[in-house]
């Protein structure tokens, strides 16, 4: 019997929230399932006894989510990190949600940490919770494990803020973890998943501009993950810089930052996720520059500057918006068409290398 007690099984499961530039949903998925084999009179045996583990106790008692041993999936090689959840949890009550922020704040098991910051996260997808958590302090409590050392808590420490960041009290708060974020971004493996997280958080912050003047340092970063990330981190990264270009403010900054492969995404092979999105990030600027006050001159920027590359004399973009016109999605072809009228209106302006 102390041998079967000794060899309880742990699972978990993972929410993210993704959100598109003024648009968001909630997508639950089952990302980890993880077998502990812990001997008896261990940490993790002695917190799955008393029931702040997840093996028989809180968690999935608030969260509305079996928790099933790695043996009745076959093993943990059988898990995919996204499988959808076949449904999401119901709204949990005040006392539960004080009882996992509680238990966040004591535990150092990083198993229990990251299913507490899961049900948290699956919680905060209703608004009604995003308000108690903040109320109860959670909002603190949760951004002390963006320095945990373990990958897969940050991750889902981050997930959490996520789906929290879209009240905009929550945002009050949560701002004051985009720089550290920024930073993590950098540090991230590329195109992992704590990094699309991360993206995802500043995706969510950036979408008034209350907060853009914060992440004015990383531009550089996000450029290079548009030109070095796969698909999935290049189209994040582009959610990020469009509602960044969408803000006059951020015009300069944008414009004086290096983007050599900029040019490579005008291109008819292109994704259309990633096109459409490099076409409006283009027009935004565009539209930023012809009501900017004051002179911009070409010499202020360098070659490989975004500005020169899209507002410069740059005969190959002017060929790539071209052939982008003969695109196959209208979408596409009406993104296209704006900008070429927009840099037509700008002739005169660019030619002689200022704007007034």
């Amino acid at each position: 019997m102390g041998e079967a007690r000794g060899a309880a099984a742990r699972a978990g499961v993972a929410a993210g929230l993704v959100l598109g530039a003024g648009a968001c949903y909630c997508v639950y998925r089952l990302a980890r399932s993880r077998r502990a084999g812990a001997a008896a009179g261990t940490e993790g045996a002695a917190s799955a006894r008393d029931g702040s583990a997840p093996g028989g106790g809180l968690l999935p008692r608030v969260s509305g989510l079996s928790v099933l041993s790695s043996l009745a999936w076959g093993g943990p090689s059988n898990l995919q990190s996204d499988t959808d959840l076949p449904k999401s949890p119901s709204n949990l009550d005040a006392h539960h949600l004080q009882k996992l922020i509680h238990l966040l704040e004591l535990t150092d098991d990083p198993l229990i940490q990251e299913q507490a910051l899961v049900t948290l996260s699956n919680s905060a997808a209703f608004s009604v919770n995003q308000d108690i958590i903040r109320n109860l302090d959670g909002l603190s409590v949760i951004g002390k494990m963006l320095s945990n050392s373990i990958p897969k808590v940050k991750e889902k420490a981050i997930n959490t803020l996520n789906n929290l960041s879209m009240n905009v009290k929550n945002q009050e708060e949560i701002k004051v973890y985009i720089l550290q974020v920024c930073k993590e971004i950098e540090l991230s493996p590329l195109n992992s998943d704590l990094q699309l997280a991360e993206l995802r958080l500043l995706t969510n912050m950036s979408v008034t501009n209350d907060y853009h003047h914060m992440m004015t340092n990383a531009i550089p970063c996000f450029l290079h993950l548009l030109s070095e990330g796969n698909e999935r981190t290049q189209i994040q990264v582009l959610k990020v810089l469009v509602n960044l270009s969408a803000n006059p403010a951020m015009t300069r900054h944008l414009f004086s930052a290096q983007a050599p492969s900029l040019l490579s995404l005008f291109d008819n092979c292109i994704n259309k996720e990633i096109l459409l999105r490099a076409l409006m990030f283009a027009a935004n600027l565009n539209e930023n520059m012809k009501n900017e006050e004051g002179i911009i001159t070409q010499d202020q920027y360098s070659e490989d500057s975004v500005f020169s590359l899209l507002c410069g004399h740059s005969t190959q973009y002017t060929k790539k918006l071209v052939c982008l016109l003969h695109h196959h999605d209208t979408e596409v072809k009406e993104q296209v068409a704006k900008i070429i009228t927009q840099l037509r209106g700008d002739t005169k302006t660019r030619c002689s290398g200022k704007l007034q």
